[in-house]
């Protein structure tokens, strides 16, 4: 009998993508609203796709992604607004960059380089005016920057498991890539199972950040103000940095829920269909695609 086994997907490097119904979501100041498709609206005369510098792009997914962080990138485009009679605004952001394990890439586009002709999508942040429809426009202009910069492949994750804050609110709805699937993906099933460690903020503190701390590496300082901010002591002079992040993750009220996987899509791109069809899959396309959201669960206290 063999023994599939599939690589874990950061959780950090998991993109906002639209949700499981004709239902789009958008952001302001990390809250969301909803747009419907039928709602229409869009008019790509009065919208235009530019490349972002990295403080721009940094500046704009903190302040709105309900993540407040950012992953690491390689390619960051904007969708800009040019509406009659006022100055362009940026209103939404992709980001693309390669996962913590190159791994996630080469399973799935085996003959693709990492970084150069492979990427993910970690963000797709989209504000409170795009109207509906923006999504599928605004990502077809991505990928056309994309592949003229010699990528050929784009993973996207969609991440269905709903999530709450310690109070109960709801800050992960659950997404199963409604988008992704109309726009010529192939759905490949879920990355790895795994449990992940909830702040109360609802947020997942990943285990390279807890990483960060135990070996106190660079950046370490950001995940510790962030417990501090959450009710964590000050960490003593000369104290086991391991040690501390037990104790602090236990004065926060950290919570383990476990996650079945996010859902994998593959993009393969190209000028035409043939050239897309050349790029070969290391997964098989799995069917029917997911409809609906999973199942919520209640999450355990850590320990």
């Amino acid at each position: 009998m063999s023994v599939v086994v599939q690589e874990a997907l950061p959780l950090e490097d998991l993109g906002e993508v639209p949700t499981a119904s004709s239902w789009c979501r958008r952001w302001a100041q990390r809250r969301p609203s909803w747009r419907h498709t039928s709602d229409g609206g869009f008019d790509p005369r009065h919208y235009e796709v530019d490349v972002l510098d990295e403080a721009t792009a940094k500046r704009f997914v903190i302040e709105h992604h309900y993540s407040a962080s950012y992953p690491s990138a390689s390619r960051r485009l904007g969708l800009y607004s040019r509406l009659p009679g006022e100055p362009r605004q940026l209103c939404g952001v992709a980001v693309f960059g390669v996962p913590a394990g190159a791994r996630v890439l080469t399973s799935t586009l085996p003959d693709l380089e990492p970084n150069r002709q492979a990427l993910v999508c970690s963000r797709f942040v989209l504000l409170d005016e795009c109207p509906g429809n923006s999504e599928s426009w605004f990502l077809a202009r991505c990928f056309d920057e994309l592949l003229a910069a010699g990528v050929l492949g784009v993973l996207s994750f969609a991440d269905p498991v709903p999530r709450r804050d310690a109070g109960g609110k709801l800050t992960a709805v659950g997404h199963v890539g409604t988008i992704y699937k109309a726009t010529n993906s192939v759905y490949t099933g879920r990355a790895t199972a795994r449990t992940i460690r909830l702040l109360p903020d609802g947020t997942v503190l990943h285990d390279r950040a807890a990483q960060k701390v135990r070996r106190q590496e660079q950046g370490h300082r950001y995940v510790e103000e962030k417990l501090i901010s959450l009710g964590a002591p000050v960490p003593r002079a000369g104290c086991d940095p391991a040690v501390w992040l037990h104790e602090a993750l236990e004065a926060v009220g950290a919570r383990l829920l476990r996650h079945r996987g996010a859902h994998r899509y593959v993009f393969r791109l190209g000028r035409n269909r043939r050239e897309r069809e050349r790029i070969r899959l290391g997964r098989p396309e799995v069917r029917p695609a997911p409809v609906l959201p999973d199942r919520e669960t209640q999450p355990l206290h850590d320990s």
